[in-house]
């Protein structure tokens, strides 16, 4: 948690100076957050006594945490205000309880909490879901109030690119700065509680910031302030309000705490059914184990029947579809003709001294460069694109647009002090440079450069590709948090960068007369390698997320019937092409020459590549179910959300249905 809490400064710290710190500012001015005279007393902090440690052994007292240990406040600066509050609490770690046996539905706490921060109708911090079982007389339905839980482990603040988020000594609070956000929206995918919220009007995330105003005054947040069923309480964490008898940390619904160690406790006692289902479209139910905890299952709520539904492959994240395949292109083509040149094979060495060499590099950088403005684009604020390095030390969307930056400005330095060498460019290249100029930088130290450049642009392209499978290895998304997303990108790089290569340097050499047969017999061992890998990766995801029962079940689920002729249709083409284009292979080793109809059914199986990568992207980022909170029949619920699309409710906005754009 060291890592992650940011140090107090030294304050005031005086008693009788109270919430408005010191300073020549009057009483007025120095308040941060005005208190009723009519508030009541349930509305006030009242911890007496604090444990030492909370059960996943954390200090409570957050200045345990931190490297100098200073024993006074400092200013949240809350509105711009210097006052310091006088919560002697102030830097311990606080937190939620909700009773769910008290909650009644009624959705003050959201209507409070919207109302504190004026949300818009599509956006609230805090939501009131459903889980029910049974059946007359003996049906049961528990409510779920859920906010953010301002965790010891926050997913969120690791995974920001732009460090948005910081997890203060004060109060434990992990508050995020929406003016810092460009809106990628990473940190809604790694949270397991659904916490953050992504305004796309906006263009920026914003969440539950804990009240800190009204706890700075020693006021409990507005939403269990406006609690009318006594089902919500806060305080120092694992402090037991009065009344209660329990403190556990999961109820039906809420996803393993063992993510990341949530600030908040429940209880529930009444007796539920042995199997609650959600009252939203998600497939997902719960099960009561032998140990008596509910845990995930699939909800066959869309039946067994298969469906193309090639519409729906579209959607928001089709930027990252572009991105990743452009990205992974590019890296697997430059690396096969760079090190096949490298590596002294017939064929790509002459490739690489032709004109041609320098115009594959090039479309190799516009196709990565493609990719990356695709990726700026998927931002709600792409103008804020440079904020993305902003947390290398923790972020692997950082680090990603580090390596892939890299791959691009080494792959440009490449191109560049490959020119001299070029005979379309050298005639450009005299024309620029004295003669004695061109002399110097056509001379042996740029080829050098050249290619230690060209060893700096596959590093890159490794790095980037590493992190770019270390995004999606999120454990509140189990879908995505399996191997196969590493094959899926490495075995698209091998045949897509394999497919480009071929299709250029075979026309090149062709062209000049030379024998291309072992390059084509390397790209279409490629070609079988990365279709391999892809396949070996897809069929051991669809036995391990066929036999779970989490939300990868139920995106597997939705795989194979909302989707599952596609599925069924991506599948077997990918068989069928793997056999076809290891069948060319063979034939280019056995004939010892590339003969007509091999290189039209490398065509064809270049083009059935291509449209088994698109849908099987597309695919990838339509079909993953998160871990996340139930939602209510209409509210939080995209079985409702379509249906409002298409019958035109959603242009309403007070039906709170949030645009398609990201």
């Amino acid at each position: 948690m060291s890592t992650t809490l940011t140090e107090p400064k030294a304050g005031c710290g005086k008693p009788e100076c109270g919430s408005g710190g010191c300073g020549s500012k009057t009483t007025a001015e120095k308040k941060i957050w005005e208190i009723r005279t009519e508030e009541q007393v349930y509305a006030f902090l009242n911890d007496q006594t604090n444990a030492d440690t909370n059960r996943y052994g954390q200090k409570i007292d957050l200045i345990e945490h931190t490297q100098h240990k200073l024993p006074v406040g400092r200013s949240l600066f809350i509105n711009e205000n210097p006052a310091v509050g006088a919560n002697p609490n102030r830097n311990k770690q606080h937190g939620f309880f909700f009773t769910a046996d008290n909650c009644i539905g009624c959705h003050a706490c959201e209507a409070a909490c919207s109302e504190k921060n004026e949300n818009p109708a599509h956006l609230a911090f805090r939501s009131v879901g459903y889980v029910e079982g049974g059946s007359f007389p003996d049906y049961k339905r528990m409510n779920i109030s859920m906010a953010c839980n301002h965790c010891d482990d926050p997913v969120c603040l690791k995974g920001c690119p732009t460090r948005a988020y910081t997890k203060h000594v004060e109060y434990g609070a992990v508050l995020q700065d929406p003016d810092t956000c460009f809106g990628c929206g990473y940190c809604t995918w790694v949270c397991p509680y659904n916490a953050p919220q992504l305004d796309p009007v906006k263009g920026q995330v914003s969440k539950c910031n804990m009240c800190v105003d009204r706890l700075e005054v020693g006021l409990k947040p507005a939403c269990v302030a406006a609690c009318v069923g006594n089902a919500l309480d806060f305080g120092v964490i694992e402090n037991v309000p009065g009344g209660r008898e329990q403190a556990r940390v999961e109820i039906p619904g809420f996803p393993s705490p063992e993510i990341t160690q949530p600030n908040i406790r429940f209880q529930q006692i009444k007796k539920m059914p042995d199997e609650m289902t959600r009252t939203d479209s998600m497939p997902v139910k719960y099960h009561k184990d032998t140990a008596g905890r509910y845990r995930p299952a699939i909800d066959q709520k869309q039946g067994k029947a298969k469906h193309w539904n090639l519409a729906r492959l579209s959607s928001r994240e089709n930027p990252l579809v572009l991105f990743t395949l452009a990205s992974q292109t590019a890296a697997g083509a430059f690396a096969l003709a760079f090190l096949g040149a490298q590596a002294g094979l017939a064929g790509f060495t002459t490739f690489a001294e032709s004109a041609l060499h320098v115009p594959l590099a090039l479309l190799c950088f516009l196709l990565v460069a493609f990719g990356l403005f695709m990726s700026t684009m998927h931002l709600g604020k792409p103008q804020r694109f440079y904020r993305g390095f902003n947390n290398l030390r923790h972020s692997p969307v950082a680090r990603e647009g580090l390596g892939i930056a890299i791959f691009m400005g080494a792959l440009g330095l490449h191109i560049l002090f490959s020119l001299p060498g070029n005979s379309l460019f050298q005639s450009l290249f005299s024309a620029v440079f004295s003669t004695e100029l061109g002399g110097v930088i056509g001379s042996g130290p740029a080829k050098v450069l050249a290619s230690a450049f060209g060893y700096l642009a596959m590093a890159g392209s490794a790095g980037g590709l590493y992190y770019m499978t270390r995004c999606y290895r999120i454990k509140a998304r189990p879908f995505w948090n399996h191997w196969q997303v590493g094959t899926a990108f490495v075995g698209n790089a091998l045949s897509l960068g394999a497919l480009m290569v071929g299709v250029v340097v075979i026309a090149t050499l062709a062209y000049a007369g030379e024998n291309y047969l072992l390059v084509a017999a390397v790209c279409a061992a490629l070609l079988c390698l990365g279709m391999l890998i892809e396949g070996i990766g897809h069929t051991a995801h669809g036995r391990a997320m066929g036999a779970a029962e989490h939300e990868g079940g139920a995106s597997y689920y939705v795989q194979t019937t909302t989707f599952g002729k596609t599925y069924v249709l991506r599948n077997t083409v990918l068989g069928l092409n793997l056999l076809l284009a290891s069948a060319l292979l063979a034939c280019l080793l056995w004939l010892g020459t590339a003969q007509g109809f091999v290189l039209l059914g490398l065509a064809v199986v270049g083009a059935a590549l291509i449209a088994t990568s698109v849908v099987g992207r597309a695919l990838f980022y339509v079909l993953v179910i998160p871990t996340t909170m139930p939602g209510a029949f209409f509210w939080k619920n995209k079985g409702f959300e379509e249906h409002a699309r298409d019958i035109g409710l959603a242009n309403m906005p007070q039906v709170g249905v949030v645009p398609v754009r990201h």
